[in-house]
């Protein structure tokens, strides 16, 4: 049993790196320990205890973790200093090695931080919790509240797929979710807490369900009859699993945005089978455009990474020429680096570094071209804006349906309000489009 009364008048700050998931996770954290006695500070705070959710997607992410944990440690010498995440999970033993580091949680034990720092004494080297995450089938429901408009929900963690550039099944471990019926709980949960938005996280949404008989369509079906959400938004789904059926339910549907999000990776065949991705670039293709024949104002997202070994010259251009006839709103780029255990690293031919920055910044430059002219379709048009966050240089910001940020004079008043806005013009520096209330 653990003795709550170690931790009263305890202070603990979060820093979260990487994805939507992450962040949901971390929140979930943090409600334990507050609810445990702790009180909760900002990262920039002198605080007892410093947590760090740690990401691994790449070898800069790595060294950005690293960077971020030695700069707190050094500011908060005696402070106990906890990291857990994807990296910690991947590489405890390396985390452990950073000075000033007292514990070392993997992805699963981190919900059970409680029963790691009763004392928060300092020792001469930190102790490790990362066991097997591969045989965990146990589902740990999370979702974030950092402010009361938008609510990242977990609703599926790991992954099943096992693409040969990525880390992912050793850092989360086998596709697993909760059941319709819980998830729902949990978006009621944020429903009663003021958000009028929810994001459905995970790390491959489509295959909610798959362990138990439920689907991830009948998922957000059920869903749209939460009262007090108005909207959700799906995060990033594997094209192979994105349905024409829940296509058309979005495009009905009067709660979940015209918003996608859908890795393609690699617009060459060639490469996509070295990447062991589990559909070829005519399927992508297609549901691009039944998406935006059914939903013609839609904003889709597409992950794309370059310089993974195999992909020469030719297959470069492949994807670059792909990317551009395809009628999508932004990619969101990522420049190929080695990820120790998969299987790309048997791929002989490696991309020299130089040349995967030079192809990541004409995708790049290729994304903002896309994102500004899907913007400029909408000069003038009246649409409802969901706004959210601070004071930001006298002006506050939020989002259209189709996820076009919208920036207007600030007004405490409007935070979590949808109000509508006509939209005015766009700010290139920024990629936000001023707006006027109706």
């Amino acid at each position: 049993m653990i003795d709550n009364s170690v931790f009263e008048n305890k202070k603990v700050a979060f820093h979260t790196f990487g994805c939507k998931l992450n962040f949901s996770e971390t929140s979930t954290v943090a409600r334990a320990m507050v609810e445990a006695g702790f009180a909760k500070v900002d990262i920039s705070e002198p605080a007892d205890v410093y947590l760090f959710n740690t990401c691994s997607v790449t070898e800069l992410a790595d060294k950005k973790c690293k960077q971020v944990i030695r700069k707190a440690i050094k500011q908060n010498p005696n402070a106990f200093i906890v990291v857990t995440g994807c990296f910690a999970q991947l590489k405890p033993e390396d985390v452990a090695k950073i000075e000033g580091v007292d514990l070392v949680l993997g992805s699963n034990e981190k919900f059970d931080i409680l029963s790691y720092i009763e004392d928060f004494k300092k020792g001469e080297k930190a102790t490790v919790h990362a066991g097997q995450i591969g045989k965990n089938k146990e589902f740990k429901p999370s979702y974030s509240f950092g402010d009361r408009t938008r609510c990242f929900l977990k609703v599926q963690d790991g992954c099943d797929y096992f693409c040969s550039y990525c880390t992912i099944p050793f850092a989360r471990g086998r596709s697993r979710s909760d059941t319709i019926a819980n998830t729902m709980e949990q978006a009621r949960k944020a429903a009663a807490g003021g958000a009028k938005e929810i994001i459905l996280t995970g790390v491959n949404i489509g295959d909610f369900g798959s362990a138990n008989g439920e689907t991830f369509l009948q998922l957000i079906q059920q869903l749209e009859q939460v009262e007090g959400i108005e909207r959700y938004r799906i995060s990033s789904i594997e094209p192979n699993l994105l349905t024409d059926e829940i296509i058309r339910f979005v495009a009905s549907s009067k709660k979940f945005m015209p918003h996608f999000h859908i890795p393609l990776q690699s617009g060459s065949d060639k490469v996509l089978k070295l990447m062991k991705r589990k559909y070829d670039t005519e399927l992508f293709r297609s549901k691009i455009t039944q998406i935006n024949s059914l939903i013609p104002q839609a904003f889709i997202g597409v992950d794309v990474i370059v310089g993974v070994r195999g992909e020469s010259d030719e297959d470069f251009m492949t994807t670059h020429q792909f990317l551009a006839d395809l009628d999508v709103a932004q990619l969101h780029v990522f420049t190929y680096s080695e990820r120790p255990n998969t299987q790309a690293l048997k791929i002989e031919e490696v991309v020299p570094v130089a040349t995967r920055k030079e192809r990541s910044k004409i995708l790049h430059e290729l994304s903002e071209k896309k994102t500004r002219h899907f913007y400029k379709q909408f000069i003038g048009a009246d649409m409802p804006v969901l706004f959210e966050g601070s004071d930001n240089g006298g002006m506050i910001n939020g989002f259209t349906p189709n996820y076009i940020k919208v920036e207007v004079p600030f007004d405490a008043g409007l935070t979590n309000q949808i109000k509508q806005v006509e939209l005015k013009h766009l700010s290139f520096d920024t990629f936000c489009m001023a707006g006027q209330l109706k």
